[in-house]
């Protein structure tokens, strides 16, 4: 395996690869280490967790990958987040949008193109109800200000929301902490802005319940669903597959959250 790399990446590798011998329980595999900014891996970090993961199967909101289009690329389209809606009329989870990031962004930066982005968004697809901007490596590393290019767009669109999410894949050594900064990002930029006087915009039930942590993998999440429904209880919310901005602003009116992948979604459930 190693034969076909070259000197300094086989070198690295090296460290990654081993025999596992019978009757040992370790075969000296070195792991859990930082991903490397710019270098894709088989493995998620904080953009997967984040985009992937949390935010990518709200499916009327667009997620921007923000950075060069290798992630984006990446990871588009595969993980099976079934959602009812039109795709690219009201859905939007199965589409790929991207910043393209180049070089003389790099050095120039992005913040203009981001605009750019945002105003192409508004008019190809009037009908969203809210864009994120999930930071690719890059946009860390050279210091964009996406929350100002956010609050700027937002205020021009009307009160519109618009989630800058701080998921560089570098900052984590897995997709757990981008589910991390994820959750975060919700409470900051949703939560934090919703009515202070917490009007709700459903008439609510003692039998209101939240699914927290169940991205409808195959639709996976519409079957529990359906039983909870039977047994009698409100599903207000589902967190995030076939998800919808409202549901998430609906779900502190929830009387349960029931919480299906714990490492992905105690943060916000704890809030």
């Amino acid at each position: 395996v190693l034969k076909v790399y070259p000197e300094k990446t086989a070198k690295r590798r090296a460290k990654h690869l081993n025999v596992h011998q019978s009757g040992k329980s370790d075969c000296g595999v070195k792991s859990n280490i930082k991903s490397i900014p710019g270098v894709m891996t088989i493995r998620g970090c904080a953009y997967a967790g984040s985009k992937g993961v949390v935010w990518g199967p709200i499916k009327d909101m667009v997620h921007i990958s923000h950075g060069p289009v290798g992630c984006g690329q990446y990871s588009w389209g595969s993980r099976r987040n079934y959602y009812v809606g039109t795709t690219g009329i009201d859905s939007f989870v199965t589409l790929q949008f991207t910043s393209d990031f180049q070089e003389k962004d790099i050095v120039f930066g992005g913040d203009k193109k981001l605009v750019k982005v945002l105003d192409e968004i508004q008019e190809l697809f009037p009908l969203n109800h809210g864009i994120t901007i999930q930071s690719e490596c890059p946009i860390g590393l050279i210091g964009d200000d996406i929350e100002a290019v956010s609050r700027s767009k937002s205020k021009e669109y009307g009160g519109k929301t618009i989630v800058p999410v701080r998921c560089e894949g570098f900052r984590g050594v897995s997709q757990s902490l981008g589910h991390h900064i994820a959750n975060d990002a919700v409470r900051d930029w949703i939560f934090d802005k919703l009515d202070p006087d917490g009007k709700p915009k459903f008439e609510p039930t003692p039998y209101d319940v939240a699914i927290i942590g169940d991205y409808n993998i195959g639709g996976d999440a519409w079957s529990s669903r359906i039983l909870l429904e039977e047994m009698g209880l409100r599903v207000i919310a589902q967190w995030s597959g076939d998800g919808s901005l409202a549901e998430l602003e609906a779900t502190p009116k929830a009387k349960l959250n029931i919480l299906h992948c714990y490492r992905s979604m105690n943060y916000i459930s704890r809030h």
